[in-house]
């Protein structure tokens, strides 16, 4: 079972990936990268961890834009995917890779700092 758990949730990653792409025509949508899809033990509720690239208020509208297709993303889904019952998508917004960045600009800064003194 655990192993058809990941492969589903490979699947659902790629699939809403190129949904949002290709079929979602929202203008509010910016750049959004989905990173991770985690299923329930039961299928039924899957977390969509999801990046995005911009300012602050483009965030928001992206986070705007995806709650109001997340009905047709699933719709979508429900067309390519075939499973017993579609789950409950939520999507979570991830902002790891945006905390590993400044991270890495403190080191570099640092270690710039460094060579001065």
């Amino acid at each position: 079972m655990r192993y058809r758990r990941l492969r589903v949730q490979d699947l659902l990653r790629e699939e809403i990936s190129l949904i949002i792409q290709r079929e979602i025509r929202d203008p509010g949508l910016g750049f959004i990268t989905i990173i991770d899809v985690q299923m329930s033990e039961d299928l039924k509720v899957a977390k969509v961890h999801f990046s995005i690239y911009g300012s602050d208020e483009e965030k928001e509208k992206t986070i705007e834009a995806l709650k109001r297709s997340r009905g047709y993303i699933k719709f979508l889904l429900g067309k390519r995917v075939k499973l017993r019952y579609m789950p409950e998508l939520i999507f979570m917004l991830d902002d790891s890779l945006e905390k590993i960045s400044r991270i890495e600009e403190i080191f570099k800064k640092e270690a710039h700092d460094g060579e001065d003194g």
